[in-house]
């Protein structure tokens, strides 16, 4: 992906992540607007209400005049992925060239970096790096049907696990299964197995994640292995990147739930280190402002 001087105008930047959209204005080098839309992922959403989403944002952030769009976002594994997203935009950009990334990529310019190995913890996960000669990997992000460990939707449904074992095994109501319980306005721990197959989407899981923080808080042995779990699994696939495109790092930590539990950044980058990955930095603002990094110097004149 290249930025050149031939974009003129505004140059547009988008973070689409599993719960909203953040998007930002950048002229000559400096963000002049700043806003915020529920999820356009089409992973999350119907693709008609992702698609009015993004045009009501892109238009508040006068995208009609922009000379470029660097979007980000989760999900986007294919050429045809990137397409798929490219086409929702180009309608509200249409003087735009509108490049599309994996939501990674933002995570590691966001940190300051062109290099490196980004891990993303949200309401989904993965990790991807890139070195010296352009060389890309990628472990993870598989969604949530198929991995995404470590992140918030894996935390609730670890939480249900647990639970219904401790049920399984004739065991008492714990601190975690009360906190869920309570959740989900439920009775019994059994109940929890039709809500978790009915209704209930994904980021109503991912929002059950702050339940084994604040126990794991209290002090909750399982709770505390379930992070501890979490932050084992994501180490591990940053140590599988790191092995395929020969780099040590910077590794940079971001997304929503990374960023606001210390106790799961300390585990990750425990891990982290036993892994030999040691210059590890927690992202200290908004992946959306990684677009600055990637347009750095190659500002619309």
């Amino acid at each position: 992906m290249a930025v050149t001087d031939t974009h003129q105008g505004t140059i547009i930047g988008l973070d689409i992540g599993g719960t909203k959209t953040r998007g930002i204005r950048i002229l000559h080098g400096a963000v002049t607007d700043d806003r915020t839309t529920g999820s356009t992922n089409v992973q999350n959403v119907p693709v008609e209400e992702a698609g009015r989403r993004l045009g009501e944002l892109l238009s508040t952030l006068g995208a009609a005049n922009a000379g470029a769009v660097i979007v980000g976002a989760g999900g986007i594994d294919t050429d045809a992925d990137a397409e798929h997203l490219r086409r929702l935009i180009a309608p509200h950009a249409p003087r735009a060239d509108v490049f599309v990334i994996h939501d990674t990529r933002l995570i590691l310019a966001a940190g300051g970096t062109d290099t490196g190995i980004a891990i993303i913890s949200g309401t989904g996960s993965a990790v991807w790096g890139i070195n010296e000669t352009g060389q890309t990997g990628r472990a993870g992000g598989w969604g949530y049907l198929l991995g995404d460990e470590g992140s918030g939707y894996w935390f609730g449904r670890e939480a249900v696990r647990h639970s219904l074992d401790r049920a399984n095994r004739g065991l008492g109501i714990d601190p975690l299964t009360r906190g869920l319980l309570d959740y989900c306005g439920l009775l019994a721990p059994e109940e929890l197995i039709s809500l978790f197959h009915g209704t209930p989407g994904r980021h109503y899981w991912a929002d059950a994640s702050r339940l084994v923080f604040d126990a794991a808080c209290a002090g909750h042995g399982s709770s505390l292995a379930i992070i501890d779990a979490g932050a084992r699994h994501l180490a591990e696939q940053a140590a599988i990147v790191a092995a395929r495109i020969g780099s040590a790092g910077p590794v940079v930590l971001g997304g929503g739930l990374v960023t606001n539990q210390p106790a799961f950044q300390q585990s990750i980058t425990h891990h982290l280190k036993r892994s030999g990955l040691t210059d590890i930095h927690v992202l200290a603002q908004e992946p959306v402002y990684g677009v600055l990094h990637l347009a750095q110097d190659k500002a619309p004149a």
